[in-house]
């Protein structure tokens, strides 16, 4: 049979040991929640290295489409009953007419760019406020350190 006593030591534990084994238990708790963060960081980076190879693959083969459009684009102009230079003339001005609306779009976005006014006013009152401070004064040496101490030390407990 077991005895009684110990039975009842290990239901009634002292408080030293209660809390010993609350912050085992939340340390094992912690190191579990990092691993699992880790686990979880590891496969979302994978998915995004896949993801990032896929959609440069996909923009090389676009790459690599446009030309095979622009001489159907031509050729499907010549079949209507212009001549060959012109279908491509017509192909190429298209290309330029968009690269021009585009660039239009992209300058009328950076004229709306302004610099960040109140990151910079933050950072400006920040240094204002911190001219006036000055640095704790250093001992200068180690000897006047442990002299500077002892006395702080003596005037706590005084």
């Amino acid at each position: 049979m077991s005895d009684p006593s110990h039975n009842a030591g290990s239901a009634e534990r002292s408080l030293g040991q209660l809390v010993a084994s609350a912050t085992a238990e939340m340390s094992a708790l912690v190191h579990d929640e990092i691993a699992l963060a880790k686990a979880e960081l590891r496969q979302d980076v994978k998915r995004g290295a896949i993801g990032g190879i896929a959609i440069t693959a996909a923009g090389v083969l676009v790459l690599f489409a446009l030309p095979v459009f622009s001489f159907a684009a031509a050729y499907g102009i010549h079949n209507l009953g212009l001549g060959l230079a012109w279908s491509f003339l017509i192909v190429g001005g298209a290309f330029v007419v968009l690269a021009a609306l585009l660039a239009l779009i992209a300058v009328a976005k950076f004229k709306k760019v302004k610099p960040p006014e109140k990151s910079i006013a933050s950072a400006k009152q920040t240094a204002a406020a911190l001219q006036g401070v000055k640095p704790h004064p250093r001992p200068a040496t180690v000897q006047d350190a442990v002299t500077e101490t002892s006395a702080s030390v003596a005037r706590s407990s005084a």
